[in-house]
């Protein structure tokens, strides 16, 4: 089996910080891309940003400039280091990761279960 288990999220006012954390465990063979998205209330799920294994990265044009993500691919591990927060940001952040398994020929995504995000004064 594999999991992603996501930490760091919480209550913070306009204008900070917060850190997410999103590591992998498991029978995990390879890690491929990794990546964090949000789901605020009533609206869709969308990507915030997404690192590959050689360290590209993705920004939503809302999160650029704030947002850095990265990873440390010995941990299985990947961060979302969160800036300059807006109440706009508060949503339930997601960690997903290509993962191959060990014995397995194909990559499938997989999530974590979710931390919230609230930014309010």
């Amino acid at each position: 089996q594999v999991q992603l288990v996501e930490s760091g999220g919480g209550l913070v006012q306009p204008g900070g910080s917060l850190r997410l954390s999103c590591a992998a465990s498991g029978s995990i063979f390879r890690i491929n891309a990794m990546g964090w998205y949000r789901q605020a209330p009533g609206k869709q799920r969308e990507l915030v940003a997404t690192i590959t294994s050689g360290g590209s990265t993705n920004y939503a044009d809302s999160v650029k400039g704030r947002f850095t993500i990265s990873r440390d691919n010995a941990k299985n591990t990947v961060w979302l280091q969160m800036n300059s927060l807006k109440p706009e940001d508060t949503a339930v952040y997601y960690c997903s990761a290509r993962i191959r398994r060990v014995g397995a020929a194909n990559y499938i995504d997989y999530w974590g279960q979710g931390t919230q995000v609230t930014v309010s004064s």
